[in-house]
């Protein structure tokens, strides 16, 4: 029991969306970097310092944490291409998602590191999915084939994600992230811009 000066203190309140936070962190580091099947909750648990059942309780599974960690990358890139932006300032917007900061590339480098394990698979080719979806949506294309032109675009950031931050290529490696802004969007433009209809 806790006292100070003769009175009972009540117990300390864990703090259970920063452990929460802390295991998303850890995971995405580590499914990033050592992909699905080589990470184990035991690997998340000791990179967050805290209890490895804390996964069970806030997550229920490894699964269920990786769902979440995918979730997560939705998400930040939904903010990206949610409707209503304009399709000229996507380019720019996608750059500084994927590329400003190391949690953001561990987002989108789970998506390509991860295989092995056939649930982890489907929730990854789920994720991917909505995310061409919510392009598609950004652009307003209506088109027969707009998801998989959506698709196509997706490949190409996460191949520049790829090849930047993992393989390093020069000169992609190492060009000023402002010089990637105009060739992506050379690539949105291709692929999303509603052609003109025919008079």
């Amino acid at each position: 029991m806790d006292t100070l000066h003769g009175m009972t203190q009540p117990p300390r309140r864990r703090d259970a969306a920063g452990t929460r936070q802390a295991l998303l962190a850890a995971a995405r580091h580590r499914f990033a970097t050592n992909g699905y099947a080589a990470t184990t909750v035991r690997d998340i648990a000791d990179e967050a310092g805290v209890n490895v059942a804390l996964i069970s309780r806030y997550f229920e599974s490894k699964e269920g944490l990786f769902e979440a960690c995918l979730t997560g990358a939705v998400d930040e890139i939904g903010h990206s291409v949610a409707a209503g932006i304009p399709l000229d300032d996507l380019p720019r917007i996608m750059v500084e998602k994927m590329l400003d900061d190391q949690a953001g590339k561990h987002r989108l480098l789970l998506l390509l590191r991860t295989a092995g394990d056939p649930a982890a698979d489907q929730v990854r080719r789920n994720v991917l999915r909505t995310i061409a979806e919510r392009l598609v949506a950004s652009a307003g294309l209506d088109a027969p084939d707009a998801v998989l032109r959506a698709e196509m675009v997706l490949a190409t950031a996460l191949g520049l994600v790829l090849m930047r931050s993992t393989i390093a290529v020069e000169p992609m490696a190492s060009v000023d992230q402002e010089d990637l802004v105009e060739p992506l969007g050379d690539v949105i433009t291709a692929l999303l811009r509603p052609s003109p209809r025919a008079s």
